[in-house]
């Protein structure tokens, strides 16, 4: 029996907590909002991929004027992820995601009204800086809340939002397009449409998200206890082992090295998510079923991340789901370059989307193992900045060698490539970091 009366209350309590059945409660609670947050999020950034069918004509955009253009975002988003996320973790993450939600909404509807090249490019680039910080701002957020044994599959629970936003919104984008009235063309109407919800989500943030698990009025006393004890464990050995302030996390080689592999994987995923309308069109389709067919791969996709990221949590080494991921990705995505008919090219497709779509759900897992306080705030928010260049680069090279070579072969192959380059990098990482805990395990 220790001393120091108050202690023993809470290891009571403790004892009383379920921790699975806490975990589930947290996933109902947290998860669901993000997650829709997320849908809307990714539609308002890849929708433009649907308005091109009928906006490029109708504005001037040549396939590299929209590549350049839909790739400004991501210098946007570049600009201000940094500062972002640490103004997040200085307000807390509730006042900060309505912001940028309510932001990036008004932004998308003005995009809907751009007249040419350079409107479009300045457009993209505004919603960049915009919604800059809601991807790492929520991974922050998750690991402000969710103990590292089920990190991964709450991330791959939210992430499901990308390849749900493609199911849902593939066919909607599709229809939606159609549209004409009140003196707009269809891909106006799809932006002002889609972006609608961001700002009603935005205002909803202010009322349903809870910055810290010490003040969630929705856990029992004795599962704030549990959770904020748990957490607290982990940050701090975490922080013995790989104690960093936060210029110190901005140089580190694991960080800069999970950014390059970042920048690959986000090279295959927006390079795609981008073109995927134009590359299914051009097996022949109508512009109607376009949006159908679409579909089919993010939902192979989305049933990929969660299986993926529940392998990755029971698994000891974190860093060889990715590299799997981005190997399957890049070979799938090598074949569908070369398949002779439309049905195996779709079948291929679907292959590379769970590929790139598993990669996004254990991925995330990794720099919140040796990240915390503003260190992980900084150092997360620089691996998605700098990864999220390539999806500058995708689409841009997507639609330059489309130009140069007319078709999309030499573009898949393109991003196949990078894709495989990731995989490589991201072994090389795993590998070294194995190696430098070898002598920690060791006897002194």
């Amino acid at each position: 029996m220790t001393r120091g009366g108050p202690a023993e209350p809470a290891i009571g309590q403790a004892a009383a907590v379920d921790e699975a059945a806490l975990y589930r409660k947290m996933m109902r609670r947290i998860l669901p909002f993000l997650f829709v947050c997320y849908v809307v999020s990714y539609l308002d950034r890849v929708n433009v991929g649907f308005a091109a069918l009928t906006m490029n004509k109708d504005i001037g955009l040549s396939a590299t004027a929209f590549g350049i253009g839909a790739g400004l975002f991501f210098f946007g988003y570049f600009i201000a992820e940094i500062p972002s996320n640490l103004i997040m973790m200085r307000i807390g993450a509730r006042i900060w995601i309505a912001r940028i939600m309510i932001t990036w909404g008004l932004v998308s509807a003005a995009t809907a009204f751009v007249t040419g090249p350079v409107q479009f490019g300045i457009a993209r680039f505004l919603l960049g800086l915009g919604e800059a910080g809601f991807v790492p701002g929520v991974f922050l957020y998750l690991s402000l809340w969710f103990p590292s044994a089920v990190r991964a599959r709450a991330t791959a629970l939210f992430l499901l939002g990308i390849p749900v936003a493609n199911i849902l919104g593939s066919p909607v984008s599709g229809a939606l397009i159609q549209l004409e009235g009140l003196g707009l063309k269809g891909w106006q109407w799809l932006l002002i449409l889609e972006a609608l919800p961001a700002v009603l989500l935005g205002i909803a943030c202010l009322f349903v998200l809870t910055d810290r698990p010490e003040k969630a009025a929705w856990l029992s006393e004795a599962e704030r206890d549990v959770l904020v004890t748990r957490l607290a464990a982990e940050k701090a050995a975490i922080e013995k082992k790989h104690k960093m302030t936060l210029a110190q996390a901005l140089r580190n080689w694991r960080v800069l090295m999970l950014a390059a592999v970042n920048f690959c994987a986000i090279v295959g995923s927006l390079g795609i998510g981008l073109w995927l309308p134009q590359i299914i069109k051009q097996l022949g389709l109508a512009t109607s079923l376009v949006g159908i067919v679409t579909a089919v791969p993010y939902i192979c996709g989305a049933v990929a991340m969660v299986v993926w990221g529940r392998m990755s949590d029971r698994g000891r080494d974190r860093t060889i789901y990715p590299a799997i991921s981005l190997l399957v990705g890049a070979a799938a995505l090598l074949a569908s370059a070369y398949t002779p008919t439309p049905v195996l090219t779709i079948a291929a497709l679907c292959v590379a989307v769970m590929g790139i779509n598993s990669f996004v759900a254990t991925f995330w897992a990794v720099p919140s193992g040796f990240l915390t306080g503003r260190a992980a705030a900084g150092g997360i928010a620089m691996i998605v900045s700098i990864g999220n260049l390539g999806g500058f680069a995708g689409p841009y090279m997507i639609g330059y060698v489309r130009d140069v070579s007319g078709g999309f072969t030499a573009p898949l192959v393109a991003v196949g490539l990078c894709l495989l380059a990731g995989a490589a990098l991201m072994l090389a990482f795993g590998r070294r970091v194995r190696r430098d805990a070898v002598p920690a395990a060791l006897p002194a």
